[in-house]
């Protein structure tokens, strides 16, 4: 990272389909590129001191936006080369401050860790899947089944981004923000994240100036993650990564198997991206899986998928749900948006595709699984400017 501010720079795309995975998107008025903190940081607070509506966008995987103009500025995090920050020691100081060494991101050094585990800090416009790879060519535990998953480094927080048995949640040790309120920079370490299912308090945090935005009041910075070091996996938690490892549920398996499985299963789900595969024309798994009470499981059928959420609540498959109130893969209200034709819980853009047919799309599916089980689906992803 610079140690010295310096200006944000002018992007040359013009609307948000061009940086959303959805490629759905009005034009927007202003656009400027963030390469390090110090940047980000200059950027957001030139917008807010404007009074200008702000969206700061990573990979633009996790966003349905409106087809109508966006009257503010968009920050693009993007990766500016910087090397990563790696501590072997597990030791985080209470400061907040960035610590450790830089390293040389294409070195396979790793120092001698004194508990186990090596800490490493990715700035917020690393790829995500660049810092996974990173993490298992390592052998730095704890991330290898989020392989594949679109997107960068600082938004994983804010949804807890999980798949296949592992959540973010399970190795964060802290997150750098900036507070737009405050002017200030924060540290949120683990347990002031108040991570649940694909929540945090980042998500959970409107920005309360005074202009709308779209980005909540705290905007990430950079992510510190805690790895255990070793060539197997974490336990693998997920019956379909498992099996397709040869493993048993909870046995442990090569980190550089685990993630080439990751990829293959996203692959054949349309969840790797694709320029000319228009299943992978899309936010990634729409819909959440619905978090019921004991009474609201009882009520649906004996073979739906359950799962114990905690404090006597039972989430249950959004695919399943889908699929059983008969919307197959492809299903489409119109020949611009469908369902994915390799997964049911992607929406995509089959080309030229509106905001208005995404969400014609998404609320009939949304009105036919609620007819049918009485749950009311969730969108996952941020919407600007529409309601779903």
């Amino acid at each position: 990272m610079s140690e010295s501010a310096s200006p944000a720079m002018p992007s040359s795309a013009s609307t948000l389909a061009d940086l959303t995975t959805l490629r759905i998107g009005g034009p927007v008025r202003r656009l400027v590129e963030a390469r390090d903190e110090h940047e980000l940081i200059a950027a957001v607070r030139e917008a807010d001191e404007a009074g200008e509506p702000l969206l700061v966008l990573g990979g633009g995987s996790n966003l349905v936006a409106s087809d109508a103009p966006f009257e503010g500025t968009v920050v693009l995090v993007r990766d500016g080369g910087g090397a990563p920050r790696l501590d072997a020691s597990c030791e985080i100081p209470t400061s907040g401050e960035p610590d450790g060494r830089p390293v040389d991101p294409a070195s396979d050094e790793i120092p001698g860790a004194t508990c186990g585990g090596v800490i490493v800090e990715h700035f917020a416009g690393v790829r995500w899947d660049d810092a996974v790879r990173y993490a298992v060519e390592r052998e730095l535990i704890g991330i290898e089944a989020l392989s594949g998953i679109p997107g960068t480094v600082g938004a994983v927080p804010i949804q807890n981004v999980g798949a296949y048995g592992q959540e973010v949640a399970q190795t964060i040790t802290r997150v750098r923000t900036w507070d737009r309120e405050a002017g200030a920079v924060r540290t949120f370490f683990a347990a002031d994240c108040a991570f649940a299912y694909r929540d945090s308090i980042f998500k959970r945090t409107p920005y309360g100036g005074p202009v709308p935005s779209a980005t909540g009041r705290y905007v990430v910075l950079s992510v510190t993650f805690q790895h255990r070091q070793g060539d197997l996996s974490a336990p693998i938690r997920y019956a379909e990564l498992a099996r397709q490892l040869g493993v048993e549920v909870g046995d442990r398996a090569p980190m550089t198997a685990v993630r080439e499985t990751v990829l293959r299963i996203r692959a054949s789900k349309g969840m790797v991206l694709d320029s000319r595969d228009h299943d992978t024309w899309s936010a990634g798994s729409f819909f959440t899986n619905p978090i019921l009470t004991a009474e609201e499981a009882a009520r649906l059928p004996e073979d739906a998928p359950r799962f114990a959420a905690g404090e006597g609540r039972v989430k249950t498959s959004a695919a399943w749900l889908i699929s059983h109130a008969g919307f197959d893969k492809g299903f489409a209200v119109s020949e611009r948006a469908s369902l994915s034709t390799k997964h049911s819980l992607a929406l995509t853009n089959r080309g030229g595709a509106t905001s208005h047919d995404l969400r014609e799309l998404a609320t009939t599916v949304q009105a036919g699984v609620a007819e049918r089980f009485g749950v009311r689906l969730e969108a996952e992803p941020v919407r600007l400017g529409v309601e779903i």
